[in-house]
């Protein structure tokens, strides 16, 4: 047992790694290219690195078969020392790429280096065809059949011979026949974006089967662009970033790109980079690594190299940048979400509250603090009218303003969008109200443009009790008075309002009664609708309550009504308004039963709701 339990190598069974099968290696590699989009965006490569200013890209039919045929201006095959284009050389020297040697020697700005791009034609069709001329100006064309170990060249009889390569691959495979000429636009706008930028290179798509013609124009992200991000820099070389920040869509995402080529669609597919900020979909743009290594088969793969170590340990600096920068990017876009939800909440109430006895709900003020229209709001038609209850003609809130308050606030001229246009609605204030038997109430007919903007030239009104008895004064004016019955009913009133072939019309429902309505306990002062704030208490029940002294109501963000509310921006919209209806109800009607609090709130919020977008 005193000797060494190793085992040594017998020299014997040392050696060299060699292919056993050529063929089989070659029908492997040839299928390796799993994305025919991807198999095609190679070819176009070709055609910039041998120097093509214009590719053309045909997707035709000839003889009831499918073909795909690509037409460049380019240098062409190079030529052997016969002077003939050089198909042997490219046919027996797999995966010994020119393109590897001239990257040894220091070239730059070309792609390719493991000689086996052509064979991807494999992948997209039967046979391929690539035509290239001779020093002496005839064409030649090599032709490769899927599955065949062999290939031929031949002399084809042409008048003359065009510059550059004319490859085509026919027919095509029945699984990629009806990838159209858009969707080809589109995958070499992403996949060559910043090739096809700084080679300057037109490409040109006819789609024969769709008649239609596409210029592939290099992809343009939306957003920001963001300037002065940290570069992530290696000893192999220095990474590109151009990356934007946009609104949020599971659509954004940052590319992974190698020297101008899409290598994945999303760096998030890599699981180094699994996680925000490339998962937020707040950014989009290109990170462009031209030290990588990749899979040779498929392109569409890194492999985990020294080079990708390199890359991963300099990209938290940027990560960070990122984080802060789609932090403040959220905030702002909460902060305008919220102020456009307050504004909408604010005008479906004004609007509720105008269809609803003022004096019932006049705890919170529509028109500025104690009580006070705002003038703007009065000269575009936003304030309530004076609806006195007890029937008089009493319209002074109606009036204009007074010369003393024309000099508190300024001179009352209009901006030219504030000019009325043509009578598109009317409504009447109020659109609702209970009246006790044998007494009297006035109605105010509202016209109004398409803007909202309040209409007051040129109209005629008729009023008329529809539904229901009770007797109507002032019928052709713009304010009638409605005398009840003496039997409880629901009365139904109409107003027709014409200004010349418009026409608009609007109903009220009244609800005559015998019974006492509750005396509601009057506030001493009267406020502007309140506005909202959050406050995040996920470990208590309550949703939202009213800070009296600021006016301001207090939403609870982390009860789980809240949460499930927040999934979509439309039921946000509507379980922030319910909790307005909530608060301003018990606000306004202090002392009342739970009962009567529940019916108060569900008449506020139909009328609310109907005026919510």
């Amino acid at each position: 047992m005193g000797a060494s339990s190793k085992r040594q190598p017998t020299p014997e069974l040392a050696g060299r790694l060699r292919i056993g099968d050529d063929w089989n290696a070659i029908n492997i590699i040839a299928l390796s290219q799993s994305n025919p989009l991807k198999a095609v965006a190679e070819f176009v490569e070709n055609s910039i690195d041998a120097g093509a200013t214009t590719v053309k890209i045909i997707r035709g039919r000839d003889r009831g078969e499918a073909y795909l045929k690509i037409i460049d201006d380019g240098r062409g095959i190079p030529l052997d020392d016969e002077g003939m284009p050089n198909f042997k050389y490219v046919a027996t020297h797999i995966c010994d790429s020119i393109k590897r040697q001239l990257k040894s020697r220091g070239v730059q700005g070309i792609q390719g280096e493991f000689g086996i791009g052509l064979l991807s034609f494999w992948t997209v069709g039967e046979t391929l065809h690539l035509v290239s001329a001779a020093a002496d100006g005839k064409s030649y064309e090599m032709r490769m059949a899927k599955g065949d170990p062999k290939y031929s060249v031949s002399r084809l009889r042409r008048l003359a011979a065009e510059p550059g390569v004319e490859l085509t691959i026919q027919p095509l495979l029945p699984g990629i026949r009806h990838f159209s000429g858009e969707k080809l636009q589109w995958y070499l706008a992403s996949e060559l974006r910043d090739r096809i930028r700084s080679s300057g290179v037109k490409i040109t798509i006819v789609d024969r089967h769709a008649r239609t013609e596409f210029q592939v124009e290099p992809r343009v992200f939306s957003g920001q662009l963001l300037h002065h991000l940290p570069c992530p820099a290696t000893s192999f070389g220095d990474c590109y970033v151009e990356i934007y920040v946009a609104e949020p869509s599971p659509e954004n995402h940052v590319s992974l790109y190698r020297s101008g080529t899409r290598v994945l669609d999303s760096v998030a597919d890599l699981e180094d980079f699994g996680r925000p900020p490339w998962t937020s979909g707040y950014i989009q743009g290109v990170l462009d690594v031209p030290y990588l290594n990749l899979t040779p088969g498929t392109r569409a793969g890194v492999i985990r190299d020294e080079r990708f170590v390199a890359f991963i340990e300099t990209v938290p600096a940027l990560e960070a940048a990122l984080d802060e920068i789609i932090q403040q990017q959220r905030q702002a876009a909460e902060e305008q979400t919220n102020r456009d939800t307050l504004r909408s909440i604010q005008r479906a109430f004004r609007e509720a509250l105008l269809a609803l006895p003022r004096e019932e709900y006049d705890w919170f003020d529509v028109h500025g603090d104690n009580g006070r229209t705002n003038g703007r709001a009065k000269r575009r038609g936003l304030d309530r009218p004076g609806l006195p209850v007890d029937g008089s003609s009493d319209t002074t809130d109606l009036a204009e303003p007074t010369e003393s308050a024309t000099a508190q606030d300024g001179p009352l001229q209009r901006e030219f969008f504030e000019h009325a246009g043509p009578l598109f609605s009317v409504r009447i204030a109020p659109a609702t109200c209970t009246l006790p038997v044998r007494t009297s109430r006035t109605f105010r007919a509202v016209a109004r443009d398409r803007g909202g903007r309040q209409v007051e030239r040129d109209l005629v009104y008729r009023w008329t009790v529809v539904e229901g008895s009770g007797e109507l004064t002032n019928g052709g004016g713009e304010i009638a008075k409605l005398i009840a019955p003496e039997e409880p009913q629901l009365i139904k009133l109409a107003v027709y309002v014409t200004q010349g072939d418009a026409v608009a019309t609007a109903e009220a429902l009244i609800t005559v009664t015998d019974s006492l309505l509750p005396d509601r306990p009057k506030s001493d002062s009267q406020r502007g609708l309140p506005e909202y704030t959050f406050e995040k208490r996920p470990g208590e029940l309550w949703r939202s309550r009213y800070d009296e002294l600021r006016n301001v109501i207090v939403v609870n963000n982390g009860h789980r009504d809240f949460v499930y509310a927040a999934r979509t921006k439309t039921l946000m919209l509507r379980y922030v308004c319910r909790l307005f209806a909530k608060e301003l109800v018990l606000r306004n009607f202090p002392g009342y039963t739970a009962d009567q609090l529940l019916e108060r709130m569900i008449e506020l919020s139909i009328y609310t709701e109907e005026n919510l977008r």
